[in-house]
């Protein structure tokens, strides 16, 4: 049985109670968001973990990052690094998204060394194989689109990106759309160039409920793919992007019935003004299912700086409903990340997922609230202690310290919460001699 399939039959799972456990909620709680489909619990049965977490309405953010190899940049070695940095920096789960090399044996290491979730998108395989053999990217069968995804399954991947919703029907919407960037998703122009080269239907559409009895089997959660996600702000809350929507609407409800956990991905590059929008369209669209966003990437100027215009936007979509976020680094457009970009792009999508939490649930800030205790007390090793990132706040407040213990080096003696407790707090005022 699956965790869905669980949820139910009224049966509260062992991954349910560390899951809300980490919430702070009651595991039946848990247990009925999953059985309405408002959440996911992705645990593979072939991939034992410990940081169990549940993704969906009413729970914590949850933050992916992606790493993986590509054709010049393959070693086993460096993105089990990466893995273990974005462990360490709160991710939640990681997306292995190799595409050079072994990719097998790749996928098996990284399962074997995470112990939090990780997802894949198995047509990235088939895909890769073509290439590798000399061929073009396009060039496999289609019965590679359902092998891939066996494989994948069989290997302990937890939750897997599927692109469903592209039909012969986006391909002639295609043809004809005013976007700049007409495909910016890796899997969804990988099955366009298929389908169009091939003359027939997306293999993961026509053989869906093939799909769905794998990952049933496995217990695998699907992430339904926006392959029409845009690629620009000009292109964002497009025709493309609702005519997939609404047929990933449909395949979430085939989904629930077959026993098989889902979330549905979003955008993309979006100005700040639509992110609402389609946060709300989502979830209405898709009975309320977990959404799992990119971004948004709020601006298309910020080269080097992605990881940044990312948190914006991932912010304002969380807060307003989005329930994961996978951080962008700051290579993203320009390189494969180097550890470095790994570690900064985990750390500003957790400052955007807790900003968004606080506002979604003031209970979220109680950990703002000791920070701000541990600063009004002067108390340095607390404020260390709660960082996201302990080594540089000690590390900038070292590198320029204040001339006594109780203050740092931007203020100096016109701290203003030194002045305060040296005045306003003493047990006679100021005012009176």
């Amino acid at each position: 049985m699956t965790q869905l399939e669980f949820a139910k039959a009224g049966i509260i799972t062992e991954e349910m109670v560390i899951a809300a456990e980490y919430e702070g909620i009651s595991p039946e709680e848990l247990r009925n968001k999953i059985e309405k489909g408002y959440a996911v619990l992705p645990v593979n049965k072939n991939h034992k973990f410990d940081n169990i977490r549940a993704i969906g309405e009413g729970l914590k953010t949850k933050v992916n990052i992606n790493l993986g190899t590509s054709q010049g940049y393959s070693s086993v070695k460096e993105e089990i690094e990466k893995l273990k940095i974005a462990e360490k920096f709160g991710a939640d789960s990681i997306m292995d998204l190799s595409t050079w090399g072994n990719l097998s044996y790749i996928r098996d290491e990284i399962i074997r060394n995470s112990n939090i979730m990780v997802g894949t998108v198995p047509v990235y395989d088939a895909a890769t194989k073509a290439v590798q053999n000399k061929k073009r990217v396009i060039d496999f069968d289609a019965d590679d689109f359902i092998q891939m995804v066996r494989d994948h399954a069989k290997a302990g991947v937890d939750f897997m990106t599927i692109h469903a919703g592209i039909t012969r029907t986006t391909i002639e919407k295609l043809r004809n759309s005013r976007r700049i960037t007409k495909i910016v998703s890796r899997g969804g122009s990988i099955i366009v160039g298929w389908m169009i080269k091939n003359h027939k239907e997306n293999p993961f559409y026509e053989y869906f409920d093939e799909v769905l009895e794998i990952c049933r089997e496995y217990d695998v959660t699907i992430s339904l793919g926006d392959g029409m996600r845009p690629g620009s702000l000009h292109d964002a809350t497009d025709d493309l992007q609702f005519e997939e929507l609404l047929r990933l609407g449909e395949l979430v409800k085939r989904a629930r019935n077959a026993g098989v956990q889902v979330m549905v991905e979003g955008p993309g590059h979006m100005p700040i003004d639509e992110i609402e929008a389609n946060v709300i369209l989502q979830k209405k669209i898709c009975d309320r299912a977990p959404f799992y966003v990119l971004g948004p990437i709020t601006t298309d100027i910020a080269p080097g700086y992605d990881h940044i215009t990312s948190a914006i936007g991932g912010a304002i979509a969380a807060a307003k409903g989005a329930d994961f976020l996978c951080a962008v680094t700051p290579a993203e457009h320009l390189r494969l990340p180097t550890l470095e970009d790994i570690k900064e792009g985990v750390i500003a999508t957790k400052i955007a997922a807790h900003s968004a939490d606080i506002a979604k649930n003031r209970k979220h800030m109680n950990i703002d609230n000791q920070m701000s205790h541990a600063r009004k007390e002067f108390n340095w090793e607390k404020q260390f202690e709660i960082a996201i990132d302990k080594e540089k706040a000690l590390n900038f407040y070292s590198s320029r310290k204040g001339m006594e213990n109780n203050m740092c080096s931007m203020c100096g003696p016109l701290c203003a919460m030194r002045i305060t407790e040296e005045f306003l707090e003493k047990e006679e005022s100021i005012f009176i001699e």
